[in-house]
């Protein structure tokens, strides 16, 4: 944190809570009998309630988007270079809101929270969600905060497939939506990405099939390697020869099989900071959530036909080094868009970060989201 907070931060801000005391049917057939949705605010809804922005995270994200919890946090909300007084969603203007899903660690309702059929954590009793899942319960909270639509529904990865969701199911209640760095659906090699990722943790010893919280334990060994596996997807191989090459630690190859070059001691490292900030049962259900998701099939893979009653407006934006949702996968949107008659802006962003790019600040995208919202901002006027 710096010693004071940046003109152009949301400052420090407190995370809300909304109850929902009514039962929650799933996609999965599945109910809750009550529920939690943690969520963080940053500028004023005005009187028309017409600048209400919604913020839909990726798969290890949460609510705190931007600004700082205190004043000795290290880092500021996830997207904090894009949500601000004078950035991109520009909190003079609009008023953005950034929601913890159903099913993650972060608050809302998920497997660490009581089942109170049992008055143990839920573990992995709790549900599989769906994105369409996700966008009811925003709609919910939409509901619980006095707004009928948003000026825009915005999100990268796994939030831009929210964004898309929300265009097809609630089309009437988003003006624009914000589709970056994300599928109409995950290939084979992702869901295959994702079912490596998930045996890792299942086959940890300390997992106890999901229920390591009433074992005073933690899956660490096979949350680490997930995270691992899924940090190499996020980047690009420019970007990590660039910042790793072949360099070795102690300068010389030891033969043996310790953390040798400085890419192992990377990747050693993040997987464990995830350890100590992500629930291993949350992470199963949301690479569930990614597998799952596609929107076409109920109108016979046909994207443009699930389209059809929209009138939502649409940016699609993707990064050229980002071979894990490659920029094919979003042409493949626009071209449903197109397609269905919809009006759609598209860019493809120069960057060597990978997937990670969306996350990162980069002038180009900064300049394409920001002449976008100068256009959401004077829809809602």
């Amino acid at each position: 944190m710096p010693d004071a907070i940046p003109n152009d931060s949301v400052g420090l801000v407190t995370p809300s809570t909304q109850h929902f005391e009514q039962s929650l049917t799933l996609e999965s057939g599945l109910s809750l009998p009550s529920f939690d949705l943690v969520y963080e605010t940053y500028g004023e809804l005005n009187a028309k309630k017409s600048n209400a922005i919604l913020i839909c995270h990726a798969l290890t994200g949460d609510h705190h988007v931007a600004g700082y919890h205190s004043m000795d946090d290290k880092k500021p909300g996830w997207w904090d270079a894009y949500i601000g007084p004078g950035k991109p969603i520009d909190t003079n203007k609009f008023f953005v809101i950034g929601l913890n899903n159903l099913g993650g660690c972060k608050g809302s309702t998920g497997p660490m929270s009581i089942n109170p059929a049992t008055d143990k954590p839920y573990g992995r009793d709790f549900p599989i969600v769906t994105v369409k899942d996700w966008v009811l319960t925003q709609t919910m909270l939409a509901d619980a905060l006095g707004i009928d639509s948003f000026a825009a529904v915005i999100g990268g990865s796994l939030g831009g497939m929210q964004a898309l969701q929300w265009s097809i199911d609630y089309p009437q209640r988003v003006k624009h939506a914000v589709v970056i760095a994300a599928a109409p659906k995950l290939s084979a090699q992702n869901i295959g990405f994702n079912e490596v990722a998930r045996q890792a943790i299942r086959s940890d010893p300390d997992f106890h099939d999901g229920h390591y919280y009433e074992h005073n334990v933690v899956p660490r060994r096979g949350i680490k390697l997930a995270r691992m596996l899924g940090h190499i997807t996020y980047l690009s191989d420019e970007s990590m020869r660039a910042k790793f090459g072949r360099e070795l630690r102690e300068g010389k190859i030891n033969f043996n099989f310790d953390t040798e070059f400085q890419v192992q001691s990377y990747l050693q490292y993040q997987g464990e900071s995830f350890v100590d900030r992500f629930d291993a049962n949350s992470y199963l259900i949301m690479t569930k959530t990614l597998d799952y998701f596609d929107p076409a099939k109920e109108y016979n893979d046909d994207l443009a036909k699930a389209l059809e009653k929209t009138d939502t407006r649409f940016l699609v934006i993707s990064f050229t080094s980002d071979w894990r949702f490659a920029p094919e996968r979003s042409r493949e949107i626009v071209k449903a868009l197109l397609d269905s008659n919809k009006s759609v802006s598209y860019a493809e962003i120069k960057a060597n970060q990978g997937h990670d790019a969306f996350l990162i600040p980069n002038t180009d995208y900064q300049n394409v989201l920001s002449c976008y919202m100068q256009h959401v901002e004077d829809a809602s006027q």
